[in-house]
């Protein structure tokens, strides 16, 4: 599995959260405590929104640990908002394509976790990409084909809805071709302004997912990169997050508890 971070807030360094901290993500790289796989070295991405409405991104398949471009880059980009990703790929090839994040138009996602069985069932999630956003398609990934499937349901109005609806689309696909491997869907979305964090599975493991907030912004990690879990949030199992700029994060609690985490919720005060 991959690990990640976001962060949205007051405009800050990539590199106070991606490099510098003890157990920041470029460690987790090599290093990771809490991910099916401790080293996560099959490429890595980072996005970040400046002055444009679009955000920024750079992917390259050499493993964070061990480029510098990338340490040089989050050592002059400041933002206000920014995902990071480095990828333990899960059966594609390691190609600078299906590195995340992934974007389209000013929205911009990142995924941990797995369709198992996805090879017998990508032929038809893919045919139910509209021709108008398949062609946005570059990688081979399942996560880049779940983002533009969800847009095609609605993804940029009811990210919440959107994204349920997609994964129980996606489910029914595995049980109709009799696949026993889980989905596990540990994902972040973000358009510059909203921060959705999601953290559902069919067998109630989906892989971890812990949030800090205070006055500058909120970062969401898929483990903490100070090293402790001192001043960290855990997003529950089968739960939502939500945070718009200027407003405190809101969580989303599961519908029908944590076992599915496919349907909407009711808002809870994070």
């Amino acid at each position: 599995m991959c690990r990640f971070l976001a962060y949205s807030g007051e405009p800050v360094f990539l590199s106070d959260l991606v490099c510098a901290p003890k157990h920041s993500l470029v460690h987790q790289s090599l290093h990771a405590d809490e991910g099916k796989t401790e080293t996560n070295g099959d490429g890595f991405g980072i996005g970040w929104y400046g002055e444009r409405e679009e955000p920024g991104i750079y992917r390259d398949i050499s493993p964070a640990w061990s480029d510098e471009n990338l340490v040089n880059l989050c050592r002059q980009v400041r933002a206000r908002t920014f995902f990071a990703h480095v990828r333990a790929s899960t059966g594609t090839a390691t190609a600078r394509l299906n590195c995340h994040p992934f974007v389209h138009g000013r929205h911009m996602f990142m995924h941990n976790g797995q369709i198992g069985g996805y090879h017998r069932i990508k032929r038809r999630i893919e045919a139910l990409i509209p021709d108008s956003l398949y062609d946005s398609r570059r990688g081979t990934t399942d996560s880049e084909a779940i983002f533009l499937l969800a847009i095609a349901n609605g993804l940029v109005s009811d990210p919440v809805r959107a994204m349920a609806g997609t994964l129980g689309t996606v489910r029914d696909l595995m049980k109709a071709a009799g696949i026993a491997e889980p989905l596990r869907f540990t994902a972040l979305l973000t358009d510059g302004d909203t921060l959705t964090a999601y953290r559902w599975a069919c067998d109630g493991r989906p892989p971890s997912l812990y949030y800090r907030e205070d006055e500058a912004g909120i970062v969401v990690v898929s483990e903490p990169i100070d090293g402790c879990r001192d001043g960290w949030q855990v997003v529950p199992k089968g739960g939502t997050l939500q945070a718009r700029r200027g407003e405190r994060a809101v969580l989303i609690a599961p519908a029908d508890g944590a076992r599915k985490g496919l349907g909407q919720g009711q808002r809870i005060a994070a």
